[in-house]
């Protein structure tokens, strides 16, 4: 497999100690190295992957997690390794998702899933922290300024921002990755640009997070270096791409 792109940056050293360029790890491997990591959910138990018995709701799968620690995960899909990885590497702000929806299920009347669930679950699936020590450039992304943003103000981006992905199933994009792929994005304003640092600032900032309407859609090759080909102007006129602030929200 091919782990070039750089939204596996932050995952290299798991992605080096569980030998994923060969293939899926073992659950026993994923587990031991949740245990000498130390790796524990929201209540303080200790996180272990396991094999589910059968296909659990979205309820089920969150209220598993958060009363025993165990995460249901198929060892044989891409999918569920890459959620782990994510788990291994930032596992403050797995938790603090986890919890935000065992809370968000507590209140909930019926099956049908709330806004702030819905929202929840798009950070989990397509999520991004964008970490920027200027307020300014987050601002231009949530306005769809993406010429302005990616192009204009380049070397800020390289030397202000940084971008996370948390999202599983966005990484599971990046191992084939393609222009249109879309993340999802969680705005952390920060001095620092360490992704663990980023790690319990973004658990924070989920309390204030309602609806998906409040996280902007990035086009995340349309980051600096994220694609080969953006390194011209002409690459952000894509308008199937990168969508106006008029255009439907991707």
């Amino acid at each position: 497999m091919n782990f070039d792109h750089p939204a596996f940056a932050p995952y290299r050293e798991l992605i080096d100690a569980l030998d994923l360029a060969r293939g899926r790890p073992s659950l026993d491997a994923l587990n031991a190295l949740a245990s000498a990591r130390g790796t524990t959910q929201a209540r303080g138990l200790p996180l272990r992957f396991f094999v589910p018995d059968g296909r659990l709701s979205a309820r089920d799968y969150e209220t598993h997690i958060l009363h025993s620690g165990q995460v249901p995960t198929r060892a044989d899909t891409w999918h569920d390794v890459l959620n782990a990885l994510v788990w291994l590497r930032f596992p403050c702000f797995k938790a603090a998702l986890n919890a935000a929806h065992g809370d968000a299920i507590a209140l909930e009347t019926d099956t049908r899933r709330g806004r702030r669930r819905d929202a929840l679950t798009v950070l989990d699936e397509s999520g991004v922290w964008v970490v920027s020590r200027d307020p300014a450039l987050p601002e231009l992304l949530a306005g769809r300024a993406w010429r302005a943003l990616f192009w204009d103000a380049r070397a800020r981006v390289e030397t202000d921002m940084r971008f996370v992905v948390v999202g599983h199933a966005l990484l599971e994009k990046a191992l084939a990755p393609y222009p249109s792929m879309t993340g999802k994005c969680l705005t952390l304003i920060s001095d620092s640009l360490d992704p663990d640092a980023a790690d319990a600032q973004a658990a924070r900032e989920l309390d204030a997070i309602t609806t998906p309407r409040q996280l902007a859609p990035l086009p995340v090759q349309g980051i600096p270096d994220w694609d080969a080909a953006n390194g011209g102007a002409a690459y952000y006129a894509n308008q199937a791409i990168f969508r106006p602030a008029h255009a439907t929200a991707s």
